[in-house]
Order: structure tokens, then C-alpha cells, then sequence
């Protein structure tokens, strides 16, 4: 009589359970560490203050008074929760002004809020595709992304990350798959911090008859003279059919967007199971990200943009003058005409190249102990041997603390080489 295998025997001896017992046992595991405060430039971990270079907290909202009051104001008028979907209870007009204002800062016909940023790509992706579909992703992609991709059950390519001439392969082997075709890019890369070479990937889906989507996470907020992201920035919105943002990052608090045409925001809004089985978002939620994004979109926004990224332009050439390796975007084309000119851009993300995963945790861990907290990437986050520390910046970021963490970052390196060897040069 055949026996059927224990579901959870997958939970003993995978791949990366001795190094997670390991740095659990040295007290190196970077992740799951508990904050005791706000989301501040300077934050309370685990009993001690410590700089923050690991938030997405870019333009430093999350404790501006009129965003907190947009949260409270939510609270006291609709509860705690509206316990239900979007569908039956829990639209409210907060969701339709939210709405609104999202497509008109995205300059598209409409929007349409999700309870999460995961939801909105994975509702989105799962709905538009089916099995007779293809997906191209550019292999950094976000892993709501593929998620999203996988749960359509369109055949999936992937093209290595930024190279055009693997996104251009991957289109031309699509167009036998039959069926429709749509490229999804980041506008930024999460862990890399670069930005998608969009005015190219306009050019090629248009040339292989391909629909655009553009995961704006990191974008929105941060890039653009309107901050609407990567796409405002290099001028494509117009020629971009969807675009993806979340809340959790400028927009100072918890949720997801999906904007486009009209006709598409309304198929989604009917027939994603993601949107329609999912228990609408908090009410402060919604509250604290129409806040936000009134302020990025008054005359107070590009101020704003500007500090963010000219804290990211300081904190990247002090890492480097000190001797770490940061990682630095690919120029890009500003605009579709032949002779436009490529630029590279700044972003609030700095990546550190570490390269070893152990060198890595142990390097973390150092700067934790010297009062700096920073995010650790490790495979299959980032390819093998990519092992980096992602830093990155908040506009309220004032230039004394970036320099106090500079000094640590000093400190650190050399006890660090002095220890375990050099770290990847500049």
C-alpha cells in the first residue's frame, strides 16, 4: 500500500537551513529585527538608537503632522476597519478621492486602490494574463511580479536584467507563443536602485506589437518633475499602458495602485480575485496616503524630490571616497528621439557590493553594533556571489547624520579588512 509523502518534510534540511541556524546562533541573522520607534531618520532597534539606511520612507512623510492627522481623521470618521471587500462594504469615498487624485497624478484615465502593493501586481497579472499569454520580466523584477506571472499561467521568459538585446530576443520568441504579450519592468529596481532603460523598452514593444507595464514601487514619489516616477521622468507615460505604485514607500503608508485606461481599471475592478476577496484597507491607511500624496503634489513636492536625492548623491560619494563599491545604474536615453542623450540618474538606493554572503551578514552586523542600520541582500535576492547592503535615504535625512554614519562606515572597514580581508574596491 503506497504511502503519501508528509507535506511539511520540505521544513527539515532545506536549502538554507544550516547558515539560517548558524547566524541565528552568532546573532547575525540581519532580518526580523524589532523597531521600537517611528519611522525616523534616527530609529530605537532592540534598546539603542540607530540611523536608518534601510527605509523607503523617501521623502520622510511618515511623520509630517498632516499625513498623521489624514490617519486620524480616517479613524474617527470610519473605525478601526471597514471588515469587508471593496465589492460589498468596504468602498468608501476616501477609496473614489484616493482614486481620483492617483490618476490624475499619473496622467491616466483612472486607478484603482488595492488593500497591498503585492495584491496590486499579483491582481493585475493574474487577471489581464491567461494561459495562452505571454509575460516577459526583466530577471530583477519584483517578486510580486512573478508571482502575479506565475498565477496567470502565461508563459513566462525571462531577460537578463537590463540588457536589452535579451529583452529584444525574448520578444521576437513570443510572438511565436501566439496569443498577447506584455513586458513588465520595474521603472526602479528595488535592490539595485537603477532605473529601467524605459524610452528603449517603449521602442521594442512597440515594434513586437507588446503591452507595457511599469512597476513604479520605488519610482513614484521620487522621480519626475510631477515625482509620478520613472515614466514621468523619462517622458513615457504616455506610451505606457499600466502602471504600478504602492503606498508603503513615499506615500507614508500601507497599500497598493494600479493605473491605466479606463476601459482596463474597470475590467480589473470586476473581475480581479485579488481586489474582490480581499478585505479593503484600513481606513487610516487610506487617509495617511491621500494625505501624502497632497503634499508631493503641492508646491512642497519638488523640494522634497530634490532633498531626497541630493542625500543619496552625498551618502553615495562619501561611501565611495571611504573605499566601499557602490553600485551605479547604467546610463539611460531621456527621450525617444535618436539623438537624445543618455544620462545616469540618481535614486534614493545605494547599494554596498559585498559579493560573500557570510562577508555580508558580518558586515552588517558590525555596522549595527557602530549604530547603523542597513538592509542585507543576499542570494537569491541578488544573484550568487552579488551580496550587497542596500542603504538608502530619506529627505529628512539631515547631512550630520548622514556624515555621523559615514564615520561608522569608516570605522567599520577597516576593523572589517583588518579581520576578514578586503572588501570589493570602487
Amino acid at each position: 500500500m503506497a504511502t503519501s509523502t508528509d507535506v511539511f518534510a520540505k521544513v527539515h534540511g532545506y536549502e538554507r537551513e544550516a547558515m539560517v541556524r548558524a547566524a541565528r546562533e552568532a546573532d547575525l541573522l540581519p532580518y526580523f529585527r524589532t523597531v521600537e520607534s517611528p519611522a525616523m531618520p534616527v530609529v530605537e532597534m532592540e534598546g539603542a538608537p540607530r540611523i536608518m539606511l534601510a527605509s523607503n520612507n523617501y521623502l520622510g512623510l511618515t511623520g509630517d503632522e498632516r499625513v498623521m492627522k489624514g490617519a486620524q481623521d480616517a479613524l474617527h470618521r470610519y473605525g478601526t476597519g471597514l471588515t469587508g471587500s471593496r465589492l460589498l462594504n468596504g468602498t468608501t469615498p476616501l477609496h473614489l478621492e484616493l482614486e481620483r487624485e492617483l490618476a490624475q497624478w499619473m496622467g491616466t484615465d483612472d486607478a484603482l486602490v488595492f488593500t497591498t502593493g503585492h495584491q496590486a501586481n499579483v491582481g493585475t497579472l493574474g487577471t489581464l494574463l491567461g494561459p495562452g499569454d505571454t509575460v516577459i520580466v526583466d530577471s530583477a523584477d519584483h517578486a510580486s511580479i512573478l508571482d502575479g506571472a506565475l498565477l496567470s499561467k502565461a508563459k513566462l521568459r525571462a531577460f537578463r536584467h537590463g540588457r536589452l538585446e535579451k529583452l529584444e530576443r525574448a520578444l521576437e520568441r513570443a510572438k511565436a507563443d501566439g496569443g498577447g504579450i506584455l513586458v513588465v519592468v520595474d521603472g526602479v529596481f528595488s535592490m539595485e536602485g537603477d532605473i529601467a532603460p524605459l524610452v528603449d523598452v517603449v521602442e521594442l514593444c512597440k515594434a513586437h506589437g507588446a503591452r507595457l507595464m511599469v512597476d513604479e514601487a520605488h519610482g513614484a514619489g521620487v522621480l519626475g518633475a510631477r515625482g509620478a516616477g520613472a515614466c514621468d521622468l523619462l517622458g513615457v507615460e504616455a506610451e505606457v499602458d499600466l502602471r504600478m505604485g504602492t503606498f508603503s514607500k513615499s506615500l507614508a503608508s500601507c497599500g497598493g495602485f494600479i493605473a491605466g485606461s479606463a476601459e482596463v481599471i474597470d475590467y480589473l475592478r470586476i473581475s480581479s480575485r485579488a481586489f474582490l476577496f480581499t478585505a479593503s484597507a484600513v481606513p487610516a491607511a487610506l487617509g495617511a496616503a491621500l494625505a501624502a500624496l497632497r503634499i508631493i503634489r503641492s508646491p512642497e513636492g519638488p523640494p522634497l524630490l530634490a532633498e531626497v536625492l541630493e542625500n543619496a548623491r552625498h551618502l553615495a560619494d562619501g561611501l565611495r571616497e571611504i573605499g566601499y563599491r557602490t553600485l551605479q545604474g547604467e546610463a539611460v536615453r531621456t527621450g525617444p528621439a535618436q539623438d537624445a542623450p543618455s544620462a545616469s540618474f540618481t535614486t534614493p538606493i545605494v547599494p554596498v557590493l559585498v559579493g560573500d554572503d557570510w562577508k555580508a551578514g558580518l558586515l552588517w552586523r558590525a555596522l549595527y553594533d557602530g549604530g547603523v542600520f542597513t538592509n542585507c541582500a543576499l542570494h537569491p535576492a541578488v544573484p550568487p556571489g552579488g551580496a550587497l547592503l542596500r542603504t538608502s535615504v530619506m529627505a529628512t535625512h539631515d547631512r550630520d547624520t548622514l556624515d555621523r554614519a559615514l564615520e561608522v562606515f569608516a570605522r567599520v572597514k577597516r576593523d572589517f579588512e583588518a579581520q576578514h580581508g578586503p572588501l570589493p574596491a570602487p
